[in-house]
This record gives structure tokens, sequence and C-alpha cells, in this order.
């Protein structure tokens, strides 16, 4: 007697995967991190705890792989101009790329600041995240980001994205007029630190064509000389 087929269970999708991490993110603008789990993720999305289990097993998961889609979307959209222009100036408009990306979760990432900043561990898991998206960032701005260089580079960026962040969850102005002076004045100050950023010591005149973002530029930064090659 030919025995019954057991039950297929549906695996992973990409719909419930996006269901989730948007899910999460909408929590996020209301409640805080800790108070959150996959019973209230899973029900804001629509989907089934068994279905939530094929995509994450964790909540720190769903962050990561929010934080992946936003490094895509920055990929995604990159301007083949920017080769042209300065480390620096390549960084902080790949930055500002990411910060506008996020335009949508700022709720959720100001919920995500406060909870971290009582939370160290959950700090600590952070940072690991931002730095992975920070190597992308970097390799986006064709600055070198492999090897022990380039991890310490990742680790900077990190630390001064989410500095710049913190400036970028209270911006109201639809030009980011503070987050853009805010990046400017990190990237110079992590310029100066030796081994974080040192391919960006250096900063040259824009040559960006017309109405090309431009970062705040101070009176100082017009004698500097141009990277070397």
């Amino acid at each position: 007697m030919p025995r019954k087929p057991e039950p297929s269970h549906p695996g992973p999708t990409a719909v419930n995967r996006d269901k989730l991490i948007e899910a999460l993110m909408a929590l996020l603008a209301e409640r805080r991190f800790e108070e959150l789990g996959f019973h209230e993720v899973a029900a804001r999305a629509g989907v089934s705890l068994a279905a939530c289990r094929a995509e994450f097993g964790s909540m720190l998961e769903v962050l990561a792989a929010h934080a992946k889609e936003v490094d895509r979307k920055v990929l995604a959209g990159l301007d083949s101009e920017l080769i042209d222009e300065l480390p620096r100036e390549r960084l902080f408009d790949v930055l500002m790329r990411r910060l506008e990306a996020l335009g949508p979760y700022k709720g959720a990432i100001r919920s995500l600041l406060g909870s971290a900043r009582r939370n160290p561990p959950l700090a600590l898991a952070l940072a690991a995240v931002t730095a992975r998206s920070m190597q992308w960032m970097l390799t986006a701005a064709d600055i070198k980001a492999v090897g022990p260089g380039g991890a310490l580079r990742a680790q900077g960026l990190a630390l001064l994205y989410a500095s710049v962040l913190r400036t970028w969850v209270d911006d109201d102005d639809p030009g980011l007029a503070r987050t853009m002076a805010a990046l400017d004045r990190e990237l110079a100050r992590g310029a100066r630190c030796a081994g974080l950023l040192d391919t960006l010591c250096r900063f040259a005149p824009s040559r960006r064509g017309p109405g090309r973002r431009s970062r705040p530029r101070p009176a100082e930064d017009l004698d500097e000389e141009p990277l070397p090659a």
C-alpha cells in the first residue's frame, strides 16, 4: 500500500521576508526593540510564526536583513560620475544616499538608537551590522575595504555614521542641511585619526557637474591639495 505523502511545509519566500522586515521597522517606530518579539512582528506582517521561523532565527537577523536591503538600494543607485570625484567627496555622497534611503524608517532608527543607549549588548550587535554595511559603502566610494586596514576603516566609519545618525533623526529640513554639516564634520575628524580613514586626509575643490549634491565647504578646505594618485 503506497504511503501517504507527508504534508508539505512552505519554504522561505521573498514576500514573507519583506513583510517581516517592514513589520519590524513599523513596530519600532511605535515601541522599543526590547518590547518586541516574533509574535508581534508576525502578527503585524500577517504571516504565521512557522513562516517567520523559516525566514529568520532572531530579531537581530531581521535588522541585519533590513540593513542589507538598504545597502542594495544604495549600490543599485550609484552614479557612474562619482568615479571622477575625490575619495572624501565620493564617501560623502554615498553616505548621504544611504541616509536618504533610510528616510521612511526615521522613527524606527530613532527608537533603535534609544534602545542601544540602554542596552550595551544590542549596541555591540548593531555596531557589527553597521560595520558590515560600511564596508560596502567604502567599496561603493572606491575606497579599500578589505584586509586589516579595510576592517579598521569600516569600524571607524561605523562609529562616525552612528554619530551622524543622531543628528539625522532630528533633522526635519527637507534638504538635510544639519545632517550634511554633521557628516562633513565627522568625515574631517575621521580623516585626522591615524589608520581610521587615512585615504581621506586631504581634499580638493569639487569637480561636480551642475545639479550634483555638494557637501558643505568650509573656507579652510579651499586651499587643500588633491589626494596623491
